[in-house]
């Protein structure tokens, strides 16, 4: 087992995958927003917010590894 693995507890172990799924959540929802957006700085907005959450996402799954 990878020794960060075995430096998290059960709290932080529950606290990232709640965030991690906070951050799957909101990928879903800006990206939906940006595809139904007019404005094109809306869109761009939306766009990069999703990018955002998608990188937060990955780099907290990076300690479940």
């Amino acid at each position: 087992m990878d020794t960060v693995m075995t430096n998290i507890s059960e709290l932080e172990l529950q606290n990232l995958r709640h965030l991690i799924g906070g951050y799957e959540t909101t990928h879903c929802k800006m990206t939906a927003y940006a595809e139904e957006a007019q404005d094109e700085k809306i869109k761009q907005f939306f766009t990069q917010g999703a990018k955002n959450a998608m990188d937060n996402k990955q780099t907290l799954m990076k300690f479940l590894q």
